[in-house]
């Protein structure tokens, strides 16, 4: 069982947030249904397919039941409005003000559910001047200053080829819905309203640079793979052409690379001290971890490493990763049993826990799979007619 066990949630979002939220929920043990337009989700359609199976859609909607249901429709409408009198939390993320213009905003949804957390996820939030904006983890990983200290130098600013902003919001909403459910179930509160922008947790995890620039005027600029933290930290390729990352953000670390390379007078120089000022030598850091590391394979340099208590990972493909023998142990990605592709392997829970751990009980399921399950045998609802009007799928 996991702790969310009995506790059920309602997915009405759409790429990426919003689903990762609900799909780390489910995990845990809630009963999260998603609701689809009768086409389809459009996260059916983003990622790569195996025979016209969406492969994204399998792990992000796992442990997910799937309806479809036009919420457009005054009739679909009050169907969700049904639906929602016997759920926990709703999580949304159409562009503020949709769910308003339908009847279905947070005034309506109390009325039927006084308890209710309504999580709201949008690009840029629920209020200033750019709400009504279409917003996506893109234009929130340029807007945060995450893409202009991204990159080499010379270089252009650099955006994620994955969903990074998208996928922190997700966590950082599931994160959001359980503090809103503690105050409500453990502090006698009540339903509540979470106004989630996306732009914002990728601010959060940037760091110190606003208060950089508030008390010292100065803007942090590409840098490639060094940091203006701490030195050496890059990457450096091996005798046998790979590489291997190297960080050292504790001095003691940063001390035992430098015995390690057979450069220990290092230590004795003043700026060594901080990672601050051995940052303003990375140049000469670098340069020396490099040519150490250049000459030895990836096996020899990871073993050095390891045996000198230094910080050392290589520089995996997710090929490599699936091979790793700690990943395999840990079951950091697990294998479960698909109903269209037999046995699938896809990113395990993020995190375990001892009496209550959770688990993936079924992959993303078809469009529309538990429609008369939940809206005929839970809710009493004549599907037949809906699906014949086009309201459900």
């Amino acid at each position: 069982m996991g702790p969310l066990s009995g506790l059920r949630v309602i997915d009405v979002s759409t790429v990426y947030a919003g689903p990762l939220t609900c799909q780390l929920l489910g995990d845990y043990g809630a009963d999260v249904i998603k609701v689809e337009h009768p086409r389809g989700d459009s996260m059916r359609g983003h990622g790569r397919d195996k025979d016209g199976i969406p492969l994204w859609w399998k792990m992000v909607s796992r442990n997910k039941r799937c309806i479809g249901l036009y919420l457009g429709d005054p009739d679909g409408a009050e169907v969700f409005r049904r639906l929602v009198a016997t759920a926990d939390v709703v999580v949304e993320s159409f562009r503020p003000g949709t769910l308003e213009r339908w009847g279905l905003g947070f005034d309506e949804l109390r009325e039927v559910n006084p308890r209710l957390v309504l999580v709201r996820i949008s690009g840029f939030g629920q209020t200033g001047p750019y709400r009504e904006r279409a917003g996506f983890g893109t234009l929130a990983e340029a807007m945060s200053g995450f893409a202009a200290i991204t990159g080499e130098a010379d270089g252009p600013p650099t955006l994620p080829p994955f969903g990074l902003a998208d996928g922190i919001a997700g966590i950082t909403g599931a994160a959001a819905t359980m503090m809103a459910l503690y105050s409500r179930d453990a502090r006698g509160g009540e339903g509540q309203e979470v106004d989630l922008a996306i732009l914002e947790p990728l601010v959060t995890v940037l760091g110190p640079q606003p208060i950089v620039y508030d008390q010292l005027g100065e803007v942090q600029q590409r840098t490639g793979n060094r940091s203006v933290n701490n030195a050496p930290r890059n990457t450096y390729r091996t005798a046998d052409a790979k590489w291997v990352a190297v960080s050292t953000s504790a001095n003691s670390i940063a001390e035992r690379v430098m015995k390690l390379v057979g450069h220990p007078e290092l230590i004795d120089e003043p700026w060594f001290d901080t990672g601050a000022g051995r940052a303003q030598h990375a140049e000469l850091l670098d340069g020396i971890v490099s040519e150490w590391v250049t000459q030895r394979t990836r096996d020899e340099v990871l073993d050095a490493f390891t045996e000198a208590g230094a910080a050392i990972a290589p520089v995996y493909d997710v090929a490599d990763l699936m091979a790793d023998p700690h990943v395999i142990e840990r079951e950091t990605i697990t294998t479960v049993e698909d109903e269209d592709l037999g046995p699938v392997r896809m990113q395990n829970l993020p995190f375990r826990l001892s009496a209550t751990p959770g688990e993936i009980r079924f992959t993303g399921r078809p469009l529309g799979a538990d429609t008369d399950a939940i809206l005929g045998d839970e809710l009493g609802l004549d599907v037949a007619d809906l699906r014949e009007r086009g309201i459900v799928a």
